[in-house]
């Protein structure tokens, strides 16, 4: 595919931020599994990619480093590095990225002297901490009040989460249930997810949790209810992510790949945030909102 046709209907590449990510929005599902990997890493990552050499950004993308050159003339650039210029224009107004909170909190909590097994531990807090402050840079009051103000109005809510997505949507059952909202956990025992999900109307809402490699049958139950007229609020980990297509209100928890397994800590921050934003609007002239427990008597 030449440059032209990546790039669009002009022979010049994209030459701001916010053209460049609806072009490689738009040309995403055309690209080639390699070039839908460079896609999703360069979105999630964009402070990165204005600052790291093409080498370390191609070992923490996963990919050879020409594969990023070709990707950059994908979409009308001559090299990477003029691609490069877009993020390092963004970067002025914008907050650190992922390796650069990493290190500023290594060195504030002096984590690289700790060894043997708590070494694990104070990686994985390190890097919970950045992706906590991430998720706080990158979500918006906008969306936040619109996701309240579809779950407020909701007649039933349904939610749905397999896998490592499914916790979060457990946790959310648990607490809509205390609240008194009508809910329905989409649960995949039996098999019959996707057949439940069929009763789903326009008045209610479809609150869907997936990350890479996304669930199937989520993604399916997602596209379905957008069909018929369903609101969708989406928690996944990119704005490319195929729930994206169908959400009224996306929240892109971005995810650092790193050993053994990745964090749930941001995505089940912002699921308990909207949980309690939710409490807030229903229990209207508390100061503080107070979700009740089972336990209690």
């Amino acid at each position: 595919m030449g440059n032209t046709a990546m790039a669009g209907q002009s022979n010049s590449p994209p030459d701001n931020y916010e053209d460049l990510t609806q072009a490689v929005h738009d040309h995403y599902d055309g690209l080639s599994k390699s070039y839908q990997k460079v896609a999703r890493f360069v979105t999630q990552n964009p402070n990165d990619i204005a600052m790291l050499s093409v080498n370390a950004l191609s070992a923490r993308c996963g990919v050879h480093a020409s594969s990023l050159v070709r990707f950059a003339q994908q979409f009308g650039f001559k090299g990477f590095k003029e691609l490069q210029v877009i993020f390092q224009n963004r970067l002025a107004t914008a907050a650190p990225g992922f390796d650069a909170r990493i290190k500023a909190l290594k060195s504030d909590l002096d984590m690289h002297t700790r060894e043997g097994m708590r070494g694990f531990l104070s990686d994985l807090v390190v890097r919970d901490i950045t992706s906590l402050e991430n998720l706080m840079a990158g979500t918006s009051e906008e969306d936040l009040a619109r996701a309240v103000d579809l779950l407020e109005q909701a007649d039933t809510i349904y939610l749905v989460g397999q896998l490592r997505s499914e916790p979060i949507a457990n946790l959310m059952r648990y607490i809509l249930t205390m609240l008194g909202r009508k809910t329905t956990f989409l649960d995949t025992a039996g098999g019959l997810a996707t057949q439940m999900a069929k009763v789903m109307q326009p008045g209610d809402v479809l609150l869907a949790v997936s990350f890479r490699f996304y669930a199937t049958e989520v993604v399916n139950i997602t596209e379905d209810a957008a069909a018929h007229g369903v609101p969708i609020i989406a928690i996944s980990d990119s704005t490319l992510s195929p729930l994206a297509k169908t959400a009224e209100v996306l929240f892109a928890v971005p995810e650092d790949e790193y050993a053994f397994s990745r964090s749930l800590a941001a995505p089940m921050c912002l699921a308990q945030a909207l949980m309690v934003a939710l409490a807030s609007r229903l229990q209207k002239g508390e100061e503080t909102p107070r979700i009740p427990v089972v336990t209690e008597k």
